[in-house]
């Protein structure tokens, strides 16, 4: 049975609730982070998350859908997103065949296209449902779903007006239909890594949170919980090194996901210790641009796996 607050009440007490509830379904929040998405479900506001890549932030929608046991949307932002893929179409291969098939009885009965035929062209089950429609469009009685808009600063300001158009009043007019509106709002998650500056009118529509690197121990505890077949000193180890990367001026610092993806290849190849060696073999789980790679060399391979060992005791 679905516990899911987007339609009945949140169902823990508290921002110590929500981290306890986002721990138990693998997502290791601190207290700020914990704090907005409490606010965001109680007061039914869209959650917008900014912050590096890898930091997390998809994966709150992710672990959100998990706990409230809805589905997930997901509308992955690109330029150039439009109305089409975003929102709705028209199946046209579908209309096409239904215009066919009607002119083919027409013709075989000796008699016209039937009055009305092209008018049910536009009948809803020839409409191709997207994210944002699907979210909206929730059938009575059914938990309104986990609706994740991510990157939303890769879409143009266009895309990003329609955006707040949509979640000013949870609405969606089909032309040909009427207008969509949500009994309940979804629950509403927007990612952004902030290659360009969202306008304020959206941001003022969400409660915001920017989502930072974790600490050394609390990156420790997130690897240890995401891959708990990595003996702990060396994920502390792994920890440590990762976070000597991001003080190197990379061009893509690792997140939190190449931490874990780092720690479970130097397993998966018997390493239970980081040296200069092992670090070289695996830098590209890490570190995914030959320049930042070449200035991690030139920073000192051996130095970092030294100073990952000391700061891991």
């Amino acid at each position: 049975m679905s516990t899911g607050a987007a339609g009945g009440g949140l169902p823990v007490t508290g921002v110590d609730g929500v981290e306890a509830a986002l721990r138990a379904h693998g997502y290791l929040a601190d207290d700020g982070l914990a704090t907005v998405v409490f606010l965001a479900l109680t007061l039914r506001r869209p959650l917008l998350l900014e912050g590096d890549a890898g930091v997390g932030k998809t994966e709150v929608a992710k672990v959100l859908s998990r706990w409230l046991e809805v589905p997930l949307l997901r509308l992955q932002c690109h330029e150039g997103i439009d109305v089409a893929q975003a929102v709705y179409e028209w199946d046209y291969a579908r209309q096409l065949l239904h215009l066919r098939t009607a002119e083919a009885r027409a013709l075989g009965g000796g008699g016209p296209v039937p009055p009305g035929v092209e008018d049910e062209l536009y009948a809803e089950r020839f409409l191709v449902r997207r994210p944002l429609l699907n979210a909206i469009a929730t059938a009575p009685g059914d938990q309104p779903p986990v609706l994740l808009v991510d990157e939303i600063d890769r879409a143009d300001d266009e895309f990003e007006a329609f955006l707040l158009e949509v979640l000013s009043d949870y609405s969606v007019t089909v032309p040909e239909l009427g207008t969509f509106t949500a009994a309940v709002p979804p629950v509403v998650v927007l990612t952004s890594n902030r290659t360009r500056d969202l306008h304020d009118a959206l941001k003022r529509r969400c409660v915001y949170h920017w989502v930072d690197h974790p600490d050394f121990e609390r990156e420790v505890a997130i690897v240890a919980l995401r891959a708990p077949e990595v003996p702990v000193a060396l994920v502390r180890q792994v920890a440590a090194a990762a976070e000597q990367l991001r003080q190197l001026g990379l061009y893509k610092p690792p997140g939190v996901a190449e931490t874990i993806d780092w720690a479970r290849s130097l397993a998966a190849l018997g390493v239970d210790a980081i040296d200069e060696r092992a670090v070289l073999r695996t830098l590209g789980v890490a570190v995914k641009h030959r320049e930042d790679v070449e200035r991690v060399r030139v920073a000192g391979v051996a130095d970092l796996a030294g100073t990952a060992k000391k700061r891991a005791r």
